[in-house]
Parts: C-alpha cells; sequence; structure tokens
C-alpha cells in the first residue's frame, strides 16, 4: 500500500491541508474529500454587516465648558447617525488610569448635555472624557476629549455689583452666593477684588483692589460727577477671569439743567422790571418838573447891594 503523501491545494479563497490518496481511493471518494465552500450568497450577507457596522459614525466636537467650577460637555453626533441613537460617556484621570461610566449621562439624546461637575471631584487633577454612540445591535469607536483641568481651566466671575452716590465717594455693594464664594476660594481666588472706575465726562479712570466683602466705600470722588464702575475676581491659579457690567452712578444728586435755567430768568426778567420801573419814575419826575410853573425871581438892582436899600413894589391898579 503506497504511503500517502501530505500536500497543499488552494480551492477559490480557502487554503486547505489534505491527504493525498493513495491508487486505491477513486475518484470519486477523492471528491466527496474536498472541503466545502460557504454559499456567495451568505457570504455577501456577512460583509454587508459587517460594514455596516463599521459604518457607525462616532460623535465629534467633544470639548468640556466651565464656569464656577459648574463643568459641562457637549458633543456633535457624526453624520447619519441613527436617530435611535444613544451616546454614553466615561471619564478618566491622571491618577486613576482606568475608565470609568458617568451614571447621569449613560444614555444621552441627541442635543442633549452632561454635566460632569460631580465626575470632577478633583479640581487639582487632569481629567479626560470619552463619548461613544450606543443602538441596539451596534456600537461605534470612542471620541476623546483633550485634557481638562478644573482649577486652571474654569473661568471665574462675574460677580453681581450695585452702586450709589454718597457724596464725594461711592458705595460698591457685591453680591456673591455662598456656594460660589467657595468656589472661587477653592479655585484660588483672593480675599479681594480688582475694581476699575472710570469717571463718564472725560473719561479718567483708575483701579483699586478692595476686600470681598458686601459692601465698599470709594472715597475721594468728585461731587457731582458720574462714575462707572466694573469688578472682577482675583485669582492665583486662574487667569480667567470675567469682569462684571458697567455699572453708573453719581456721587451726588446733579442739579437739574431746566431749574437752574428757570431760575437764571425769573432773576433776569426781575432785574429787567426793576430797571424798568426806574427808568419810568425819573421820566416821570422829568415831566412833572417840566408842566409846573417857574416861580418869579426878584429883579437885581444897585441896591441889593446895601442892605438897608428896599425897593417900592407898584401898586395895583385898582
Amino acid at each position: 500500500m503506497a504511503a500517502s503523501r501530505l500536500h497543499f491545494s488552494a480551492d477559490t479563497s480557502f487554503l486547505t491541508l489534505q491527504r493525498r490518496p493513495g491508487p486505491e481511493v477513486s475518484r470519486r471518494a477523492w471528491r466527496t474529500m474536498r472541503p466545502c465552500t460557504p454559499p456567495p450568497l451568505l457570504l455577501l450577507l456577512l460583509l454587508h454587516m459587517a460594514g455596516i457596522c463599521a459604518a457607525l459614525p462616532s460623535p465629534s466636537n467633544v470639548s468640556i465648558s466651565s464656569h464656577n467650577l459648574q463643568h459641562t460637555l457637549t458633543f456633535s453626533p457624526g453624520p447619519h447617525t441613527p436617530p435611535d441613537a444613544s451616546f454614553t460617556v466615561q471619564v478618566s484621570n491622571t491618577r486613576r488610569k482606568s475608565w470609568r461610566s458617568v451614571v447621569a449621562c449613560s444614555s444621552l439624546r441627541v442635543g442633549q448635555t452632561c454635566n460632569l461637575t460631580r465626575a470632577f471631584k478633583d479640581p487639582f487633577s487632569t481629567y479626560r472624557v470619552r463619548v461613544r454612540v450606543v443602538t441596539l445591535n451596534q456600537t461605534s469607536k470612542w471620541t476623546e476629549s483633550g485634557p481638562f483641568e478644573p482649577i486652571s481651566d474654569t473661568v471665574f466671575g462675574p460677580p453681581r455689583v450695585s452702586v450709589s452716590g454718597c457724596g464725594s465717594c461711592m458705595v460698591l455693594r457685591l453680591s456673591v452666593p455662598p456656594e460660589l464664594k467657595r468656589s472661587f476660594q477653592l479655585g484660588g481666588a483672593n480675599s479681594e477684588v480688582l475694581v476699575h472706575v472710570q469717571r463718564t465726562r472725560d473719561r479718567t479712570e483708575f483701579r483699586l483692589l478692595l476686600p470681598l466683602q458686601g459692601e465698599n466705600i470709594i472715597s475721594y470722588m468728585e461731587p457731582g460727577a458720574e462714575y462707572c464702575i466694573r469688578v472682577s475676581f482675583m485669582s492665583l491659579l486662574n487667569h480667567n477671569t470675567v469682569q462684571s457690567e458697567a455699572h453708573c452712578a453719581f456721587t451726588s444728586a446733579p442739579q437739574p439743567k431746566l431749574c437752574l435755567s428757570m431760575l437764571m430768568g425769573g432773576f433776569g426778567l426781575l432785574l429787567f422790571l426793576l430797571l424798568l420801573l426806574t427808568c419810568g419814575s425819573l421820566l416821570r419826575t422829568r415831566r412833572r418838573q417840566q408842566l409846573l410853573p417857574r416861580p418869579e425871581k426878584p429883579p437885581s438892582s444897585a441896591c441889593s447891594a446895601f442892605p438897608l436899600c428896599t425897593l417900592k413894589q407898584p401898586e395895583s391898579a385898582s
């Protein structure tokens, strides 16, 4: 009996290991030993399903925004994302290198955001976030965000400000909720605020540091002038601070221009009437003097120089 020999046989897309039959094996038996191949239709269906699974788009524009240590994750769905798809979020930091799911963001829909404030417990650690799409029978690849450090990447401010005048000074009032104040202190914010003051009339400005408290007095200001004030927090670890809007007020109540004009007009009218009455009185006096008869003057004579000299008055005709 001839020894059988091993050889490789290539059949379409399959490489098989076969035992070469001896002379005693019939040709019909040799044909039945050929390996079976999957039907072409089934192969095409498998390739099509694999293409669908690979084509599920991953999310894009994964970013983290933070304001006063309140962190929010936003992302955009990939093109042709199924409408029934959901998104799941995982978080990792530099200390625990493993990824953990965010329970509150395990089934997000298109357009929803994820609040990561509780997930980022350590403000001094560096975090990364990743998002993927999940459907009933498909899962996309993860899309990862860049590194995020809460203590340095958050934005502080602006504080709530109100101002009022007090003669030659301004009263500055700051309203900071307790939880927000704790966030500022946790984020390395100082116990002072930077105040920017500008006079409206000539835009003269100056800056000063004031304590972070409910009320402050800004002294040595011009009475009756308008000033605009803006306030921002100071932080040693974070320079991403936002100034408040400008709040303007007068140091003291300005005199209304209309009342001043009316007062000056009334004074001028009174002066004109007084002058008119004086002129009229002088004219009437002079006119009266012109209408009255003038008294006759005694005739001058040579004996007027002598005191004992008298003149005889002419006798009136009877």
